[in-house]
């Protein structure tokens, strides 16, 4: 047991997460015309060019100093994935690629230790094997919230096609979106797909959609969480009612759209993104000149995991709660490290106009 533990905490420490934490009415519309100069690939939608308020809103309470100040940008046109990717997309990369993600691949503790404090101990050989962090669905009691390994357990032989562990599969999920996907996995898929990911403003500005400066996908009310979004409904870990019908991951498409016609923007699986993770990136921002399409910060920061490079991920997850974590806000966000995986974290692409052009 005691070995086992020293390695969950070594793999949150290199694959996952840090630790979870968990404001106006619209403005004038400025969301700029439609304009397109090539044809909609099949499966996206294009967000139109606009000025958004990015960040936390005034009247949001659950929001972080990471998200603040918030502040405008101008985010020019692009096209987006209408879903996350699903099994079924990722499937057929894989086949024609021969493509391995890196939850598949072995682990080697020599590339491992570099990300992790100096003299950390290597376990035993048996123990690192590939796998990917899954959420311990047999949790009935916690002590204490900060200890988040008390609800993530990490699981040999879990990957995007046996989600739960080698004796489970995705068979008949092919409309499920994808998991245990990575930095690495998911750039790899865009170059595939002439695609890239979206950066957080991007991001934002989608999940957005005819709105500029809304808490939520679908405005500021907070009661309509249920009907909108996959989430954790009860007592976070040990409780989940499922009064939206899902108890965990759910199929694409299965709650109402954004404004123009994107799902599960909030909720279900984190997004990957583009932008670095960085919590002081916002503050350091200078506001007093126009931002115009932010790439987001120049190097990733994380004073809870400083070996690590980060990025942002985006949207939530279907184990977002407001008691623990209320990251089914369009403003919230999270880091992961590039080589990071689990059961709750997926993406989706986008494609610009000059892109498509080549």
């Amino acid at each position: 047991m005691k070995i086992n533990l020293i390695l969950l905490k070594l793999i949150f420490s290199v694959f996952f997460l840090t630790v979870f934490s968990c404001k106006k009415n619209q403005n004038k519309d400025t969301v700029s015309p439609i304009e397109i100069t090539v044809e909609t690939p099949e499966g996206m939608i294009w967000v139109p060019k606009k000025t958004f308020l990015q960040g936390a809103k005034d009247t949001d309470k659950y929001a972080m100093p990471r998200e603040k100040p918030a502040h405008e940008v101008t985010v020019d046109g692009f096209f987006i994935d209408i879903t996350e990717v699903t099994n079924a997309q990722f499937k057929k990369f894989v086949h024609e690629n021969k493509y391995v993600t890196v939850a598949e691949r072995p682990i080697i503790w020599e590339e491992m230790k570099k990300q992790l404090p100096p003299g950390t101990p290597k376990p035993h050989d048996s123990i690192l094997q590939p796998g990917s962090l899954i959420f311990n669905k047999n949790v009935k009691a916690v002590v204490g919230m900060e200890n988040y390994f008390q609800w993530w357990t990490w699981k040999i032989g879990a990957n995007w096609k046996h989600p739960q562990g080698p004796n489970s599969s995705i068979e008949g999920k092919d409309d499920f979106p994808v998991v245990h996907i990575s930095m690495q996995d998911a750039l790899a898929y865009c170059k595939w797909a002439n695609r890239r990911l979206p950066t957080e403003a991007e991001w934002e500005s989608a999940a957005l959609g005819l709105n500029t400066n809304t808490i939520f996908t679908w405005g500021n009310d907070a009661t309509l969480l249920d009907k909108n979004a996959n989430t954790w409904q009860g007592i976070f870990p040990v409780k989940n009612e499922s009064k939206d019908g899902f108890e965990y991951i759910a199929p694409i498409k299965s709650y109402p759209s954004n404004s123009i016609g994107l799902y599960d923007m909030s909720g279900n699986v984190w997004e990957i993104t583009s932008d670095y993770f960085n919590v002081n990136y916002y503050s350091e921002l200078d506001i007093s000149t126009p931002i115009s399409n932010p790439k987001g910060a120049e190097k990733p920061y994380n004073p809870n995991n400083q070996y690590q490079i980060e990025y942002v991920m985006k949207g939530g997850s279907f184990l977002c709660n407001a008691s623990y974590c209320a990251s089914f806000r369009i403003s919230a966000k999270m880091g992961f490290a590039e080589d990071s995986a689990s059961d709750h974290m997926g993406f989706r692409t986008i494609a610009d106009v000059g892109m498509l052009q080549k």
